[in-house]
């Protein structure tokens, strides 16, 4: 499992693309909003005329932005793979640079499942998994897979769960 040249089998969840094109479509509308506000602001008070320029340079850059929103999803998804055994969970993603990340088990203190009210949407879970001197994450992942992972690697680094 620590030969680089293994495929890794498992991915994401598929809809983690429609996921996280939604997150990407409100937070490119909440700019919109905030960068209309401003255009409009300039236009009723005349501000300096630099103000302008200013304004239409941050709107080219969201514009750059907002087509790479539409673009890095399906990038993002194929990217990203990871595998679980005894020894080790390996994690692989990256779309210009690929990141291999080989977690031991005997290493990890934690791991945990985290849900927004967009990822519930969805029915996905992000895992983390925290170590001593680092955290790895897994996103949107199916949440019953990602609670069967978190299960593993519990018991694989002889977690206990401690009542609160």
């Amino acid at each position: 499992m620590n030969d680089s040249s293994v495929a890794l089998r498992h991915s994401l969840s598929p809809y983690a693309v429609k996921y996280w094109r939604m997150e990407e479509v409100i937070s490119n509308i909440i700019a919109f909003i905030i960068l209309a506000l401003f255009f409009y602001l300039d236009f009723r008070f005349d501000w300096y005329s630099w103000v302008f320029w200013v304004l239409a340079a941050v709107a080219v850059f969201f514009l750059v932005g907002l087509v790479w929103s539409l673009l890095s999803p399906p990038l993002t998804f194929k990217s990203w793979r990871y595998d679980l055994d005894e020894e080790f969970l390996h994690l692989q993603f990256g779309i210009w640079g690929r990141t291999e990340q080989l977690v031991p088990m005997t290493k990890i203190q934690a791991v945990s499942l985290t849900q927004g009210p967009l990822m519930r949407k969805y029915g996905l879970a992000s895992l983390f998994v925290e170590t001593m001197g680092s955290s790895h994450a897994i996103p949107a992942l199916p949440k019953e897979t990602a609670a069967e992972l978190r299960e593993r690697i519990a018991q694989f680094a002889k977690i206990k769960e401690v009542e609160q």
